[in-house]
Parts: structure tokens; C-alpha cells; sequence
């Protein structure tokens, strides 16, 4: 193990250290808070499979984080007494049919075409949500019980905060080390190829549609998961979800964290959330915080290119 190896692990481990610790020291506002940001972050790793890896911008992932939400409002409804693991199934299998279809179309168009393509789709699918009232509640959306923690039988205990944001922590953290693996095998070394240059991976015989159509599931899955977390957290699904809106903010996170880095996205999400939060606090809930935080953005695009996460590399090399 080399000796940026030994720090980085070292670096993990404390960072992890410290989430598991802060519920115990933490106000109840502030652990919904720091649970909120890794949710989000998950969301902003998913889609960093496609920015940072692969080089396609996708607007569409409001739809996987919403069709994950619904899949487990749906699971969480239909079945008595609410179970999780059937929830986070329904939510995945969801977001996987959905990610599925979008790729099928998607992935034969590149650059600004692949990104329209995809935001087109996630409003056909707010729309549907929208307007099928009868299925997805419209505007109101749908609300439900949180699910007890259990595993298979053996014990059950009802999430609490402390306990949802240590499960949150697990699940993103087992995201972030499967995703990391997966983006250093030949399967993640493709899909950098196809980054780079496109046509040289085709001609030396990759078939660059099929690893874009896995790239896009693999994205859409864990942003399901995302949203599954999120609904489990907040015990409700609402088409605001499934709005663009929702996928810019996720390609904002990415880009001030640090794209190509699967961990920059997640303190990219901390540091927009909390920004956003302290703007609140200081100038009041109608302040429009957006002003300040576009400026940051910009100033952020053209003095930190790399991000958060990158500034940091570079420090700490130096």
C-alpha cells in the first residue's frame, strides 16, 4: 500500500468515525440535517457514473430519485405491516425499469443531445406522476408509516433518528466502496476510454452502446436508492421529485465537489445544503438564497474547476 493509500484509508476511516459519532452529540434538527446531505449525496454519486466517468450529462435524474420514492410509497402502502427490504426492492426495480427505457433511447445520442434527451424524459415522467391522481395522489403525493428496522426475523427495532442516519451511513457507505471497486475494474477503465474518445473505443471493438446502457442502469439504480432513503426518511413521495430542478441541483453538486471522484459529489450536496441552510438562517426563509449561491457557483467554475475535492488533493500534494 502506498503512502496516498495509507492516508486516504486512514482519512476514511476517521471521516466515518465521526458520522457514526455525531447523533450522539448532535440536535435532532442536525442529525435529520447531516442524514439529508448524505441522501443527496448518494443521489449526486449516481449520477457522477455518467458526469465524471463516462462524460454524459444527464438531466433525467430526478426521475430514478422519484420512481424510487414511489416504488417504496407503493411497497410501503400496499403491504401491512410496512416492510423495508420490500420497499427498497419495489424502489430499485422502479428505478431500474425506468433507467432501462431512458437508456434504450438515450444512449444513441452524445453531448447536448443525451442531456435534452434525458430531461425531456423526466418530464414526461413528472407529468404522468403529476396528473395520474389516482395512483400517485397528484400534487399531494403520498404519505405513509416509516417501516421498523429488522433483519429477516431475527430482531426489529422502529428507526429513530440516531438509527435511520446510521442505517443511511451503511447504506452509503457500501454504495460509495461497490462504486469505487466497480469504477477501478476494466468495466470503469471502459467507460473512462469512452470519456476520453468515443470513437477510438468503438473502433478498437468495445460495444460503446451497451456500456452506456449498463453506465446509465448502474446511475439509475442508486439514485433509486437515493430516493428510497429519502422517502423512508421523510415518510412521503411528492411529484416535486421528479422535477428537473432536482437533476440541475444534482449536476451543481458535482461540479463544486469535484467531478470523477464519487466522493466529491456527496461534499459537493454538504456544502450546497448547508450554504443554502445558513443563507436561511441569517437573512430568513424569504431570502433568495439562489443569488448568492450563483455567484458562488460561478466564482467556484472558474477558480476551482476540479471542485471542493480536488482543491483539497492539490493541497494536500503540495
Amino acid at each position: 500500500m502506498t503512502r496516498h493509500q495509507k492516508i486516504y484509508w486512514a482519512g476514511f476511516c476517521v471521516v466515518m468515525a465521526l458520522l457514526i459519532i455525531a447523533p450522539l452529540v448532535l440536535p435532532e434538527f442536525w442529525r435529520r440535517f447531516l442524514t439529508e446531505i448524505l441522501i443527496w449525496g448518494l443521489l449526486a454519486m449516481s449520477s457522477d457514473i455518467l458526469i465524471g466517468y463516462t462524460g454524459m450529462v444527464s438531466f433525467g435524474h430526478s426521475a430514478f430519485f422519484g420512481l424510487g420514492m414511489y416504488g417504496a410509497a407503493a411497497a410501503l402502502l400496499i403491504v401491512s405491516p410496512p416492510n423495508l427490504w420490500l420497499a427498497i426492492i419495489f424502489g430499485l426495480a422502479g428505478a431500474g425499469t425506468v433507467a432501462l427505457f431512458v437508456a434504450y433511447f438515450s444512449t444513441r445520442l452524445r453531448d447536448i443531445y443525451f442531456a435534452i434527451t434525458t430531461l425531456i424524459f423526466s418530464q414526461i415522467f413528472y407529468v404522468i406522476i403529476f396528473t395520474w391522481t389516482a395512483m400517485t395522489g397528484g400534487e399531494n403525493g403520498l404519505t405513509f408509516r416509516r417501516p421498523a428496522l429488522s433483519f429477516f426475523g431475527l430482531f426489529s427495532t422502529p428507526f429513530d433518528t440516531a438509527t435511520l442516519h446510521w442505517f443511511v451511513l451503511a447504506v452509503v457507505a457500501a454504495s460509495y466502496l461497490i462504486l469505487r471497486r466497480i469504477m477501478q475494474s476494466p468495466f470503469g477503465m471502459v467507460l473512462q476510454s469512452i470519456r476520453e474518445n468515443e470513437p477510438r473505443t468503438r473502433a478498437i471493438g468495445y460495444p460503446v452502446e451497451r456500456y452506456k446502457i449498463v453506465a446509465v442502469m448502474l446511475s439509475g439504480l442508486f439514485a433509486g436508492l437515493a430516493g428510497v432513503l429519502y422517502a423512508i426518511q421523510n415518510r412521503f413521495a411528492a411529484p416535486d421529485f421528479v422535477y428537473f430542478l432536482v437533476s440541475g441541483e444534482t449536476v451543481i453538486f458535482n461540479v463544486m465537489g469535484g467531478i470523477g471522484t464519487l466522493l466529491g459529489p456527496i461534499v459537493g450536496a454538504g456544502f450546497f445544503l448547508l450554504l443554502r441552510e445558513l443563507l436561511g438562517r441569517l437573512f430568513g426563509e424569504q431570502f433568495p438564497y439562489l443569488i448568492p449561491l450563483g455567484f458562488i457557483f460561478i466564482a467556484m467554475i472558474i477558480f476551482l474547476p476540479q471542485g471542493l475535492l480536488g482543491f483539497a488533493r492539490r493541497w494536500l500534494n503540495r
